[in-house]
């Protein structure tokens, strides 16, 4: 009996080294990423033949055809192991592969080589993530919600609080007006409260928590402590240090695709500001 005892605490010793959540046993990883590496490959059109020709051909014969290719390799051996529970910060410069390694996560871009494993269903949400902009703020709940795997009863159940949630409606009935008449942040914000009325898996955000006013932004952190506490894990992009700060526990820093420091939020955020002199 003792030496299972020793066991289970060095088990737990090493996982809590690793960034489980200690408040939580046992301790579930819903993401494990091995050596992780992403290449992106940029062909040159064929010679003498037109962009589309060229693009098509290239599809049929599943050959680049006989441009230049261009490599650029995004994330570079990147490793680590996210628990259900956590709320994931990933910091960086610009380019430095933060938006990469969540599509890849997603599963929308494949791995050049090592592994990326997820427990559940990973759901990425980015501002840039596409409603269509012919139909109302409404239809548009609607869609994302049964696009998220919603039932049609549940979309009905969480619409008010969807559309509460967003701040749409403060200022006149948007909601049934269409979706090219929203501004950026307007659309952000529907998006993000579309995204945050399911409970998620794996839940990886990509710079929303930048839009709105104070106010949302507030709104915004309280539901991915939420999410996290329901027993997902969130991830969350961002330039916003505070964001970070108020929202994550732990702290992944990428620059020039390559994972530079993997700890806690404040250690991790103190050494990227001394490097960014912010």
């Amino acid at each position: 009996m003792a030496v299972a005892e020793d066991t289970q605490e060095e088990t737990k010793t090493l996982q809590q080294q690793a960034g489980a959540p200690a408040q939580q046993e046992p301790w579930i990883p819903t993401v494990i990423a091995e050596d992780l590496h992403i290449v992106y490959r940029v062909y040159g059109g064929a010679k003498g033949k037109g962009s589309a020709t060229a693009a098509l051909n290239r599809i049929v014969r599943r050959k680049p055809g006989g441009g230049s290719v261009r490599e650029v390799h995004a994330v570079k051996g990147v490793s680590f192991t996210a628990y259900r529970g956590q709320a994931v910060g990933l910091i960086g410069s610009n380019g430095s592969g933060k938006s990469t390694l969540l599509r890849a996560i997603a599963g929308l871009l494949p791995a050049e080589s090592g592994r990326v494993y997820t427990n559940g269903q990973p759901s990425l949400l980015g501002v840039n993530a596409a409603l269509m902009n012919d139909l109302t703020g409404e239809r548009n709940v609607v869609l994302g919600g049964l696009a998220m795997g919603m039932s049609r009863d549940e979309v009905a159940e969480r619409y008010q609080g969807i559309v509460d949630f967003s701040g749409i409606n403060e200022k006149g009935d948007f909601i049934t007006l269409p979706m090219r008449t929203y501004s950026s942040g307007m659309s952000a914000r529907l998006r993000f409260s579309i995204a945050a009325a399911k409970d998620h898996d794996v839940l990886m955000i990509d710079e929303a928590l930048a839009t709105g006013d104070k106010k949302f932004q507030r709104r915004s952190e309280q539901r991915v402590r939420e999410l996290r506490e329901e027993a997902g894990t969130v991830f969350l992009v961002s330039h916003n240090n505070k964001s970070i700060r108020d929202t994550c526990e732990r702290t992944l820093w990428l620059e020039k695709g390559e994972l530079v420091h993997d700890g806690p939020t404040e250690e991790v955020l103190k050494e990227y500001e001394k490097f960014t002199g912010k």
